[in-house]
């Protein structure tokens, strides 16, 4: 068979790792060239980025490839399954960090994701991928951002010391349930990857602490860890993907947890849906999601966002509004009196413009003008808001009020 090409590579491997959507590069530390040696490579800080989109349209800002598409594990929904029939390519540690560096220096990537099937065994594969992130930055002294997915099942040592070269790294769950992961992929063991996520949690809570102790302690992964769970692969609804997400949150203190909404493959396993389910689907969990994180609800009250009949959430509005009208008792609420948290619920309201309220409103009292100069737009906000000169009567009581919320619309390329 015929030797492939670098470029043959890069055309497999970083559509194979399109799948992958755990590549955000946020919450980093900020490096630049500038501080470290003498013609050192790179920055975190947002130059220099090509955004490819994906055919999905997911934006990849990284240069974002497999080390290689052949796997040992036959995990039904994966397209680099044992069993496919794809077409297989494999990175050598040097050409992977040849590929870096070359499209750094060309302006087209901020750093790398880097992500691998796995080969001859999980401690195999996690070395080669640990080779690829000390040659860029001992050898190199890139100083650009680099994630590494890490595999569950190999030598906590080789997690250790990965982490003292990536600033993110990350284990996939994969599935929401252990049922999901038993039927879809029984060679993998969710105890394991939990085991293996709680000793990544107690290794950055360790490095964070020495750093706070010690002025030149080596950092260890310090824009944390993450994880991704596919949507739509199994029988479970948005209410189990919220209480599993929740649960991530609070046992592994994840930065984020992403959701990737299952893509039919070629080849595809009998025991697989035949469709995708609606991309919109995964924009309402993360929307649930920023409500988890930044707004304060719990997952229960989330969870009762969603139609009793499917148990998944609404994908004509959104979760905020989807809770506040089935809790219209909370509303409306007195934007003059009301605490942060209970105008955080208040459906249009943003982090920024409640902050904005509450600073406002220490000098006087707010008016219903008021509050659309300090917001995106006061119309959708009506319905649950009291001002000085404001009071919806029984707007709130509308059973057609989300009505005024009309779904988005994507317009097709081609008519």
């Amino acid at each position: 068979m015929t030797a492939l090409t670098t470029r043959q590579k890069l055309e497999i491997l970083a559509d194979a790792a399109k799948y992958d959507a755990s590549c955000a590069s946020s919450g980093t530390a900020k490096r630049d060239s500038a501080s470290g040696r003498k013609g050192g490579i790179g920055s975190t800080e947002g130059m220099g980025i090509c955004h490819a989109y994906a055919p999905d349209g997911r934006c990849i800002s990284l240069l974002k490839i497999l080390l290689t598409n052949s796997c040992i594990f036959d995990c039904h929904y994966c397209v680099n399954r044992r069993s496919s029939d794809v077409r297989r390519a494999r990175f050598t540690v040097r050409e992977v960090v040849d590929l870096t560096l070359s499209f750094y220096r060309r302006n087209y990537i901020e750093g790398l994701f880097l992500s691998s099937g796995i080969i001859r065994s999980s401690d195999y594969t996690m070395e080669q991928l640990v080779a690829v992130a000390r040659s860029l930055r001992e050898e190199h002294d890139f100083r650009g951002y680099i994630h590494l997915k890490t595999i569950p099942d190999a030598d906590p040592e080789l997690a250790r010391q990965a982490g003292l070269y990536a600033d993110r790294l990350s284990i996939n769950v994969e599935l929401p349930t252990e049922q999901g992961l038993r039927r879809l992929a029984p060679e993998k063991d969710g105890q394991r990857i939990e085991s293996a996520m709680a000793g990544m949690r107690d290794a950055i809570e360790d490095g964070s602490d020495a750093s706070r102790r010690y002025a030149h302690a080596p950092r260890f992964a310090p824009a944390g860890q993450s994880t991704q769970m596919i949507v739509g692969a199994d029988q479970a609804d948005d209410r189990a993907i919220i209480r599993r997400a929740s649960a991530l949150y609070s046992r592994h203190r994840l930065r984020r947890v992403y959701y990737s909404a299952f893509s039919p493959i070629p080849s595809p396993s009998s025991v697989l849906p035949l469709k995708r389910p609606p991309l919109m689907r995964e924009h309402r969990l993360y929307q649930s999601d920023w409500m988890m994180r930044f707004y304060g609800y719990s997952a229960q009250e989330l969870e009762s966002a969603a139609d009793p009949a499917t148990g998944c959430l609404p994908l004509d509005i959104d979760p905020k509004l989807a809770w506040a009208l089935r809790h219209r008792d909370c509303f409306p609420v007195d934007v003059n009196r009301a605490p942060r948290g209970a105008l955080l619920r208040v459906p249009g309201l943003g982090v920024k413009a409640v902050d904005r309220i509450v600073a406002s409103r220490r000098h006087r009292r707010l008016r219903l003008d008021d509050v659309a100069r300090l917001t995106r737009s006061v119309a959708k906000l009506r319905p649950f808001l009291v001002a000085a000169d404001w009071r919806p009567v029984h707007l709130a009581d509308r059973l057609t009020l989300h009505i005024a919320h009309p779904p988005a619309s994507q317009y097709e390329l081609f008519p």
